[in-house]
């Protein structure tokens, strides 16, 4: 005789519940990462493309603030950066944010962001 398998109405039912809670948190969290990673990929290619030791802190702003315009970063601001001198004189650009994200009723999720050149 065979036995019976699969999954009962209620348990599958449940199942789905949990999958869409899931999927709904990780659609809300993903935004934040990607922004995350666009302000680490314009940190990084102005670290590559342009001498940070040569430029003002005003300069490195302006610069910032051009790329985040065109990239639709509205998580910091170029104040928001943290531009100071690193081993050797180099120029290091670090951001630091929170972002804060609601999920249900009173629920949020909070994740903390930080990225630094590496001042080479």
């Amino acid at each position: 005789m065979l036995k019976q398998r699969g999954i009962t109405l209620f348990g599958g039912t449940l199942m789905a519940i949990a999958i869409i809670f899931i999927a709904i948190g990780a659609m809300k969290i993903l935004p934040k990462y990607l922004e995350f990673y666009t302000i680490k990929r314009v940190i990084a290619t102005m670290e590559k493309q342009e001498d940070l030791n040569s430029m003002t802190p005003a300069d490195i702003r302006k610069s910032f603030d051009k790329r985040a315009t065109i990239d639709n970063i509205t998580a910091i601001d170029a104040k928001d950066l943290d531009i100071s001198k690193g081993d050797g004189g180099r120029t290091v650009v670090s951001a630091n944010y929170v972002a804060k994200v609601p999920l249900v009723g009173n629920l949020s999720a909070t994740m903390d962001f930080s990225y630094a050149t590496s001042g080479k």
